[in-house]
C-alpha cells in the first residue's frame, strides 16, 4: 500500500517507492525528510496542494509502523490457525514440541510450563528411567520433563544415559554410576539430576542421593577395576558391594524448591509460600489475590519473586515484587527502610508486610506502600507466644539439650507435651532455655521428632 501510493501519488518509480519503504521501516529521521520533500514535489506534479501531500505522507508514515502486506499477513494468520489448531487438539505434543524447542532458556519453558499446567496438561517430572533429551508427550493431556531441560546436562550425556537404561532400568544411583560413561555424565550432572528429581523413582530422599553422589561415583570407578581383574574365586558379586546412601537430614519442601530451581530454573513441584503458608496463614489470613483498600495498615505475605528500583522526587523508590501463589502484586518502599532490611531484601526470601493499600488509578488494581517488613525468624519473635514440642516416652533429653543448646537465650518459651502412653502432661522449660525460634532449629527438631512435633504458637 505504501509503494502504491508513492508511485500513484507521489510520482515515484517502483525503485523509489521501495527505498521510501525501507526508510520508513527503519524510522530514519533524516532520510524520512528527504523522501517527505520528494513527496511533495510528485504530488505537486499531479495536482495535489503540499497540506495534502503532507497529510498522505503522514498516514503513510504510521502504517509503516504497524503495517502487514497482505502476503505477510496471510501467513502469520494461518500460522497462528495450525498453531491454535495443535494446543486446542494435540496440547500435550504442542508444550512438548515447544519446551523443547526453548529448553535453554528457562525463562520461556516457566511460562510454558504454568500455560500448560492451566489449560489442563499434567506434566511428570524428569525420570532417568522413563525420561529422554526431549520433552515427550505421553498421552493427549500428559507430557514428561526432557532431561535436556536440567541445567548441565548436554545432549551427549543423556543420549549415553539412554543408551545405558536400554538394557534395563536403573535400580539405584551407584547403579547409574556404574553404568554410565562417566566420560560423558560427570558429578555435576548427576547432582543435577538429583536437585530436578530424576531419581525420585529410584529413592525419594533426594538429601540422601545428592550427599551420597561421590561415594557412589568413587565406588562405580572401583568396581570397574576390580571387574577387569580376575578372582581368585572365579567372579565378584557387584550387588553385594553396593554402598549404603549416606545418612543426612531430608530437605524440607523449601530445600527441595530451592535446589528444583537450580537445576531447572524455577519451582516445579510446587510454590515456594507453600512451604511456609500452614504457618504464615495464622497470622496473616489474607491471600494477596483478595487484598482490598483499606484505611489502616494491612499484613501482607509472600515470597519475593523480583526487585527494581525507580526514581521519584522524593529520591530512589524500590518496587519488590510479592507472590504467594494466588497473585503477584507489587509494593514500594523507600531507601531508608530498604536500607534497615536489605540482608532480607533478596529474591525467594519469605517476607511479612505491614503497609497500607490503596486504589491505583493508573493500573486498576492496589498500591501497597510498605511501613514495616519482617522474615519469618521476626514475625515469630514478635507474634510467637511459644515453641510446642510433642515427645513420647522413647524421646531422649539428652538429644533435646544438645538441639537446643545453640539457640539458647532468645525470646520464645519452651514447652513440652508428653505423652508415654500411660499418662500425659505438659512441661514448661526454665526461662534460661528460651531458644530464637529459627527455621535450622525447627527443622532440626522435626526431623528427630515428626514433621508437626514442633510447633510455634502464635
Amino acid at each position: 500500500q505504501v509503494m502504491q501510493m508513492a508511485q500513484i501519488v507521489g510520482g515515484y518509480s517502483l525503485g523509489g517507492a521501495d527505498l521510501l519503504r525501507r526508510a520508513m521501516g527503519k524510522k530514519n529521521a533524516e532520510e524520512m525528510a528527504q523522501h517527505r520533500q520528494i513527496f511533495r514535489d510528485g504530488a505537486a506534479g499531479n495536482g495535489l496542494p503540499v497540506e495534502t501531500a503532507d497529510e498522505i505522507f503522514d498516514l503513510m508514515e504510521k502504517f509503516a509502523g504497524y503495517g502487514f502486506n497482505k502476503s505477510h499477513a496471510a501467513a502469520y494468520a494461518l500460522l497462528a490457525y495450525h498453531t491454535a489448531y495443535l494446543k486446542a487438539h494435540h496440547p500435550a505434543a504442542f508444550y512438548a514440541a515447544n519446551m523443547s524447542a526453548t529448553m535453554d532458556d528457562t525463562d520461556k519453558v516457566q511460562i510454558l510450563a504454568a500455560d500448560a499446567r492451566a489449560n489442563g496438561v499434567t506434566i511428570l517430572a524428569p525420570d532417568v528411567n522413563l525420561a529422554e533429551y526431549r520433552f515427550r508427550p505421553v498421552d493427549p493431556s500428559t507430557l514428561r520433563y526432557g532431561l535436556g531441560g536440567i541445567k548441565g546436562s548436554g545432549e551427549a550425556a543423556i543420549a549415553s544415559i539412554v543408551k545405558a537404561r536400554s538394557e534395563s532400568p536403573f535400580t539405584s544411583l551407584f547403579d547409574f554410576c556404574r553404568r554410565v560413561d562417566k566420560r560423558l555424565v560427570n558429578r555435576r550432572t548427576i547432582e543435577s539430576m538429583v536437585r530436578a528429581g530424576a531419581f525420585d523413582s529410584i529413592e525419594k530422599d533426594r538429601a540422601a542421593l545428592f550427599a551420597s553422589v561421590g561415594i557412589a561415583m568413587e565406588a562405580a570407578e572401583q568396581a570397574e577395576q576390580s571387574a577387569s581383574q580376575v578372582s581368585l574365586f572365579g567372579g565378584t558379586d557387584e550387588a553385594a558391594r553396593e554402598p549404603e546412601l549416606l545418612h543426612t537430614l531430608k530437605w524440607s519442601m523449601r530445600d527441595r524448591l530451592l535446589n528444583e530451581k537450580l537445576a531447572l530454573g524455577y519451582f516445579f513441584s510446587g510454590h515456594l509460600f507453600d512451604a511456609y503458608a500452614g504457618e504464615v496463614r495464622r497470622m496473616v489470613k489474607t491471600p494477596l489475590s483478595a487484598v482490598q483498600p483499606r484505611d489502616d495498615a494491612q499484613l501482607l505475605a509472600g515470597v519475593v519473586a523480583q526487585l527494581r528500583t525507580a526514581m521519584t522526587r522524593r529520591g530512589k523508590l524500590i518496587i519488590l515484587e510479592l507472590d504467594d501463589g494466588s497473585a503477584k502484586i507489587e509494593v514500594t518502599l523507600f531507601q531508608e527502610l530498604f536500607d534497615a532490611h536489605r540482608d532480607i531484601l533478596k529474591p525467594d526470601e519469605l517476607l511479612v508486610i505491614a503497609g497500607r493499600v490503596r486504589d491505583d488509578r493508573f493500573s486498576g488494581g492496589v498500591r501497597i506502600a510498605a511501613e514495616r517488613i519482617m522474615n519469618l525468624s521476626d514475625m515469630r519473635r514478635t507474634h510467637g507466644r511459644g515453641l510446642k514440642l510433642s515427645m513420647n516416652g522413647q524421646a531422649s533429653t539428652k538429644k533435646l539439650m544438645d538441639l537446643l543448646g545453640p539457640y539458647r537465650n532468645g525470646p520464645c518459651p519452651v514447652s513440652i507435651d508428653y505423652d508415654n502412653g500411660q499418662a500425659r502432661c505438659t512441661i514448661d522449660l526454665p526461662d534460661d532455655w528460651r531458644v530464637t525460634p529459627r527455621d535450622e532449629l525447627l527443622k532440626v527438631l522435626r526431623d528427630w521428632l515428626t514433621p508437626a512435633g514442633a510447633e510455634i504458637l502464635y
